[in-house]
């Protein structure tokens, strides 16, 4: 594949990211415009969590006062009210709390994913060389899918639960020291639980998003080949081959799982053994009458809810590990600047006429890898020049500098005496007309995809591009006209339709420039008339390159220029390369132009 191969250090360089703060630097800007609902979501989350500490103290002074000393049931009964009270208030706060932080979190998730689609537009071509469809998709789904969580609540969470564990302490220690101490006694061994699955767990959530990724790549790969795959019977292949790519995926899902079920249950362990300890310890404290009953019981709500922050903390430090690779894989695409690029104080190109000249032009998708070698091409305006040669000889890599889709390694390119580095790219792009072999057609109407590089085109300019290209019959005997759904890549019209649309979204935008790559090789041969009539009124006045394999594209041409091997081998029109007796363009022609035009 081009640039080396398709997968390239995509996913390979995301193991060696380490877990710290600049998790938190790199989506601090998605934050800043939703602070305001954050901080109120963490407003009422710190209540929730004060009162949530009141509780104890309440029932402690429910047992100790009301119930074991003074027996005093209007005090039993203003307690029980203010208990009552005070969850409540949990309640409502727990309820805004929700509200706000998943408001601000789903928004966030909004703009990571709408800011993502509009890097991978501005993208150029050479990082889709390398990287599958599938694999992109799985950046702008599931890796955002895995960082919703912690956008959502986990970063909150964080803040939430480190307060709670700070006040827990400090009322454990304001009512008992020693008891307060033993319970410590296990923060070592969580300490040394969370060290030991660390680095364990972020390789496998790694692994998960990577294998995810190879899971929709393949996807992809198989539903755009469907008619490929069932034309040559491969469907159990597929089925197979896919079978062993899922089945990866599930065990790494099943890895992940384990180490996560193994983690939870070792912390609540550990939790349950410090409480069994300061029941046994508060008990004997009590037998001797240094500690009352009341105070035992609220201290081990307490050290319940010691625990409690440290095993949420887990479960956030879980989703932490998930999306702090999910983050990495989504500001690796975000951090990948476009190869082609304009130049500080690019000039908009103006309107041109169409002068065209490749000078010295040396061009590789793989930079030690040449493609194209001193490409030497002159085209005056409104000339149209063929590009002919074997497959493979770099012929849509002369056009695809011509678009500035990639930029070459050495000699320049000008169109009117600009070179092409030099002037914008959007002002290049709306002075040129591309028809590809491979045509896409977009879902919608036939209007829409008409009108696709001019949105504000009339109903007379679209219906003139369409009779200009011949269009216009077919369409017209469509169901809906130029309102009929052509469907996803337009799977309901025939090749020579969809080439025929194709041609009118070109022109619609009266391009100076038009290139048309293999436009015409996969149309019928009653078609290919329709549109060789309207090629001939199409190209006066414009600058055309053309490369096809059909004699009548290219036999009316102002200058054919053959290439092979990357170099330009012959150039002339058709009467003179054919009076060369041992020209390129004379043996192609006898191998495939000749039965072209005896057919």
């Amino acid at each position: 594949m081009r640039a080396g191969g398709r997968h390239g250090s995509f996913d390979a360089e995301i193991l060696d990211v380490k877990i710290d703060t600049k998790v938190i630097k790199r989506i601090a800007p998605f934050l800043k415009p939703y602070w305001p609902h954050l901080l109120a979501g963490m407003v009422f989350m710190l209540i929730v969590s004060a009162t949530s500490l009141i509780s104890p103290l309440l029932m402690r002074r429910a047992i100790d006062t009301y119930i074991k000393v003074e027996r005093d049931m209007a005090g039993l009964t203003r307690i029980s009210i203010l208990y009552l009270f005070v969850y409540v208030v949990n309640w409502l706060c727990t309820y805004w709390q929700t509200y706000f932080v998943s408001w601000a979190g789903q928004n966030i998730i909004f703009s990571i994913r709408q800011q993502l689609f509009e890097h991978l537009q501005r993208l150029s071509f050479n990082f889709y060389d390398r990287i599958e469809v599938g694999r992109i998709m799985s950046r702008v789904t599931n890796d955002v899918n895995a960082l919703s969580e912690l956008v959502s609540s986990g970063i909150l969470n964080v803040v939430n639960d480190l307060f709670r564990l700070l006040g827990i302490i400090g009322i454990m220690l304001a009512m008992n020291v020693r008891l307060s101490l033993l319970t410590f006694t296990t923060l070592p061994f969580l300490v040394l639980i969370a060290t030991k699955f660390r680095w364990r767990m972020h390789r496998a959530y790694h692994e998960v998003r990577r294998k995810i990724a190879t899971v929709n790549a393949n996807l992809q790969e198989s539903i755009s080949g469907v008619r490929v795959v069932q034309s040559f019977t491969r469907e159990d292949t597929n089925r197979a081959h896919f079978d062993a790519k899922n089945a990866d995926y599930m065990e790494a899902n099943m890895q992940a799982a384990r180490l996560h079920s193994l983690f939870g249950p070792l912390v609540e362990v550990v939790g349950a053994v410090g409480i069994c300890m300061v029941l046994w310890y508060g008990g004997t404290l009590v037998r001797a009458g240094v500690l009352t009953l009341g105070t035992v019981y609220a201290f081990t709500s307490y050290v319940t809810q010691f625990y409690m922050p440290i095993r949420d903390l887990s479960q956030v430090y879980n989703t932490w590990q998930s999306a702090t690779v999910s983050i990495e894989r989504i500001f690796e695409v975000l951090e990948t600047e476009p190869a082609v690029q304009d130049a500080p104080g690019a000039l908009e190109l103006p309107p041109i006429k169409g002068h065209v000249v490749f000078d010295k032009v040396t061009f590789g998708y793989s930079p030690d890898r040449p493609v194209l070698h001193d490409i030497c091409i002159e085209a005056q305006p409104g000339q149209t020049i063929a590009l002919v040669g074997p497959t493979g000889a770099g012929k849509s890599s002369i056009i695809n500098l011509l678009a500035r889709f990639y930029d070459p390694q050495q000699g320049s390119i000008t169109i009117d005496g600009y070179e092409l580095r030099d002037v914008q790219q959007k002002s290049l792009h709306r002075q040129l007309g591309i028809v590809l072999q491979d045509t896409f057609l977009f879902s919608g109407t036939i209007r829409d995809n008409i009108c696709y590089g001019k949105p504000d085109a009339s109903e007379a300019e679209v219906i003139a591009a369409a009779e200009a290209v011949g269009a216009h019959e077919f369409i017209m005997r469509l169901p809906n006209g130029y309102d009929t759904e052509v469907h996803e890549r337009g799977a309901r019209l025939s090749i020579g339709q969809r080439q025929l649309i194709s041609f009118a979204r070109a022109l619609i935008c009266n391009p100076r420039i038009l290139i048309l790559d293999e436009a015409t090789s996969s149309v019928d041969a009653y078609t290919e008339v329709i549109i060789q009539k309207a090629l001939d009124r199409l190209l006066e006045g414009r600058t055309a390159f053309v490369i096809a394999h059909r004699l009548s594209t290219i036999r009316n041409a102002d200058k054919i220029v053959v290439i092979n091997e990357g170099r330009v081998v012959e150039e002339g029109t058709h009467e003179e390369l054919l009076a060369q007796p041992d020209s390129l363009y004379k043996t192609l022609y006898e191998m495939q132009y000749r039965q072209q035009e005896s057919a």
